[in-house]
């Protein structure tokens, strides 16, 4: 089927099929005449709006509130907190004219927004009554990628921040548990997409961070996609921009912080990637921007019009139970709409012809497997809803069968880069040693530690790479 759409075998060629998909399920424009810099087509961006809002809730049903801060950040602010700034600068945008005039100081389109947000925190709270402060924004943020792809790697990417303040840590590490279970409810229960959550290696922490923990997912050629993080900045940030607050006894303290990223750029790659099939996108039905397309099947002009009304009648009533839905009235065949609507991924088709109009019932067909079923219009929205919930099922479960196949357990050196080259990632015992991180790195041309589980397992015996003494087991992937 995929050579009959114009698009590569997602087995055998991924990564251009990624870029295909992307292009003819009209996602993004990469014609805008900036590197870099994508168009969102009204598809990709309403299946955007609709993860956003999920989140959004989610987020605010746990205390946050939502704001919008300024896009440039003045260079003083980067240079607060010398890691972060080390972290960040060789990516920074810097905006250093205004019309013909130079500017006094340098302004930075945001690379992320901590340096924004604290110089504010640190004016806000003044007393253990202005906390904990939780808010976010949804915004784009802006970073110098030497080199791009849609959704996974961008000058220009959208994504949600959330920046929490604090008057105790252990307040502060309950934050970064509850940010998890966002996650969890979005990422996995919502969308599908499976994940480990990893705490990242000390040389690999967001910079300026405690402790940094990453929600990494599996794409099918074997690489892991970050599509999360969450980060214990303890008091770093607090001392740097004085941010403050007077206890019930009078005492002043620094707050604890933490903040969150949820990558909404990284979580539609994962949704195209990890769901999508040989005929284009399989969208999970509650993000789908139609959920139900309506083709009319006729014969002749006299039962054109009959079909369509029917159809229309049933779109107007789908419509009133919201559910989103469309007649495909355009002057093309049915095949033709069949497969357009495939690579786009609506989740279910109705079809309509003349003795489906006659008998007043509809055929309906899922994306994700191809099964027909027939249904009666008095029943039909309730077996929508209920199809609805088992695709979602089914593509997670799909999913999570890929996921875990695409782990290999490894206890030597020639295991451990067998498996990266076969497109694996590999769960090792390791020293702990960064130099050993960094050889493994270079000699298997990507293969990067991306840290332990939560609770890590500690080991016994020699790493997998180097042979000296073990301390734990870490997952090991080359990386998006």
């Amino acid at each position: 089927m995929s050579s009959e759409l114009g698009i590569k075998s997602k087995k055998s060629d991924f990564s251009n099929w990624f870029s295909e998909v992307c292009s003819k399920a009209d996602l993004v424009d990469l014609r805008y005449n900036v590197q870099g810099f994508v168009v969102h087509k009204p598809w990709a961006m309403r299946m955007i709006k609709h993860i956003y809002a999920i989140f959004e809730a989610e987020l605010e049903r746990r205390g946050h509130e939502p704001v919008l801060f300024p896009l440039v950040i003045p260079e003083e602010n980067l240079e607060r907190e010398k890691e972060h700034v080390a972290g960040f600068k060789p990516e920074v945008f810097w905006i250093t004219k205004a019309g013909e005039e130079e500017l006094p100081r340098k302004l930075a389109l945001r690379p992320t927004s901590e340096t924004a947000f604290y110089q504010m925190y640190s004016l806000w709270i003044r007393s253990y009554r202005d906390l904990p402060l939780k808010l976010y924004q949804s915004v784009a943020v802006y970073r110098y990628e030497s080199h791009t792809r849609p959704f996974l790697r961008g000058r220009e990417f959208l994504w949600i921040e959330a920046h929490d303040a604090f008057a105790t840590h252990e307040e502060a590490l309950r934050q970064i548990r509850e940010d998890m279970e966002i996650c969890e409810e979005v990422i996995w229960k919502r969308l599908g997409i499976p994940f480990r959550f990893l705490k990242r290696p000390e040389w690999d922490k967001f910079a300026g961070a405690d402790a940094t923990y990453a929600a990494d997912t599996i794409m099918p050629d074997g690489k892991v996609n970050q599509i999360s993080s969450t980060h214990d900045l303890g008091q770093r940030f607090a001392k740097a921009f004085n941010i403050t607050y007077v206890d019930e006894s009078g005492k002043e303290n620094y707050v604890w912080q933490t903040c969150f990223g949820p990558g909404i750029w990284r979580i539609v790659a994962a949704l195209i990637a990890i769901h999508g099939d040989d005929k284009g996108l399989v969208l999970p039905f509650e993000i789908a921007p139609i959920q139900v397309v309506i083709v009319p099947i006729f014969y002749s002009e006299e039962e054109r019009k009959e079909v369509v009304d029917f159809c229309k009648e049933v779109e107007q009533m789908l419509k009133a139970n919201a559910i989103r839905c469309k007649v495909d009235l355009r002057d093309e065949t049915p095949g033709f709409k069949f497969n357009d609507w495939e690579l786009r991924g609506v989740p279910l088709r109705i079809e309509i012809g003349p003795r489906e109009l006659k008998e007043r019932y509809v055929v309906l067909v899922r994306r994700d497997s191809g099964e027909r079923i027939e249904s009666k219009l008095d029943g039909l929205v309730a077996e929508i809803k209920k199809l609805g919930e088992e695709i979602l099922e089914n593509l997670k479960r799909r999913a999570v069968e890929s996921f875990e196949q695409r782990i290999a357990k490894a206890e030597d050196r020639e295991e451990v880069a067998k498996a990266l080259s076969g497109g694996k990632v590999v769960y090792m015992p390791f020293c702990g040693r960064e130099e050993c991180a960094r050889e493994l790195q270079e000699v298997t041309g990507g293969g990067k530690v991306r840290g332990t589980e939560l609770e890590p397992k500690k080991a016994s015996g020699r790493c997998a790479w180097c042979g000296e003494k073990a301390k734990e087991w870490v997952y090991v992937a080359k990386a998006y």
